[in-house]
């Protein structure tokens, strides 16, 4: 049987499945028969299949969209939760995401990378005007010097949103760019992320040899730790979904992505979140008129509250007691 004519035979299913999620959408509690829950989560399961059907011999898209759209309600209706459970978005934000990116090897993997070739870039630029030169190209370096040649004296409040918009849509394409990148078996997320650390380094380097380096420097300074951080987070989701088309674990690939693509949410909403902060920072405190101390001092928080996040939280508080255990009995 052709595969089109085997998607047309499960379009009575499909309908079936679209007709219980209408019955189930729109109202904040449904009693369904012990029945019809276990038909609605079969056919659950076989929209699932049909679709990375139609994606892998590539059905026309209004079916493959249909599917989507079907999936995402029929999902949204199988795990939805009832109630609001404060204390368990609390523990799966401040205890188990944090230790899940601590634990992340790819995320280890882009942060490792990326801030030992950002040293080393911003080093070699400092020692040699020639390298970032060679890396980053004399336009772009004229273009950040005459960026920064007036010394920084705030914006205009209308200035400053319209700033705000333009960071808000510019920062985040750069982590999608890391992210979608990882999906090319991870080689394309690790050589995206080889690329920012390099000419971002490079720029750090190189401004510090030139007279407008006060200036950049107070205007990078604040918002710095959070954007870029949100850089290696996307570019560590992006390899993880790459990793995991390689090492599947004995899955298929398309359910070794799918269970990565669920371990990685946390990876990718939490850039966003930094992507979000950076960017209110860009656009209110760095080209403000405080003084510097200032700006350093939400530097140092900002770097303080991640190194919170990641390691203290992150650190499994189990693995610490058992060493504790250990010492005390091995004195």
């Amino acid at each position: 049987m052709k595969v089109s004519d085997l998607v047309k035979a499960r379009q009575a299913n499909w309908q079936e499945l679209e007709k219980l999620c209408f019955r189930l959408e729109g109202r904040s509690r449904v009693r369904v028969a012990a029945r019809t829950a276990g038909r609605f989560a079969a056919l659950y399961r076989g929209a699932c299949a049909d679709l990375a059907l139609a994606d892998s011999y590539q059905l026309p898209g209004s079916t493959v969209q249909y599917l989507h759209e079907l999936v995402g309600r029929a999902h949204n209706q199988l795990y939805r939760s009832r109630v609001f459970d404060t204390a368990g978005w609390a523990q799966r934000l401040l205890v188990e995401v944090p230790q899940q990116l601590f634990h992340d090897r790819a995320l280890r993997l882009a942060f490792v990378i990326f801030w030992g070739l950002f040293l080393l870039s911003a080093f070699l630029a400092y020692a040699r005007p020639d390298f970032a030169l060679a890396v980053v190209g004399q336009e772009q370096l004229t273009q950040f010097e005459e960026m920064y040649a007036n010394p920084i004296n705030g914006r205009e409040s209308q200035d400053d949103w319209e700033m705000l918009g333009r960071y808000i849509s510019r920062n985040p394409s750069i982590g999608l760019l890391c992210f979608a990148m990882g999906l090319l078996l991870g080689i394309g997320g690790l050589f995206t992320l080889i690329i920012n650390a390099t000419s971002i380094g490079c720029v750090f380097g190189h401004m510090a040899t030139t007279p407008q380096a006060e200036n950049f420097y107070e205007f990078v300074t604040a918002h710095g730790p959070y954007e870029l951080t949100a850089v290696v987070l996307s570019a560590g989701a992006g390899m993880r979904l790459g990793f995991a088309i390689l090492q599947t674990g004995g899955l298929s690939r398309m359910d070794s992505l799918r269970r990565a693509g669920r371990e990685t949410l946390p990876m990718a909403m939490t850039a966003v979140v930094l992507f979000i902060l950076a960017a209110l920072i860009e656009g209110f405190v760095s080209p403000s008129s405080l003084p510097y101390w200032v700006k350093a001092a939400v530097s140092i928080f900002s770097a303080s509250t991640l190194m919170f996040y990641f390691v203290i939280l992150g650190y499994p508080k189990e693995q610490a007691g058992a060493i504790g255990s250990d010492a005390d009995r091995h004195p």
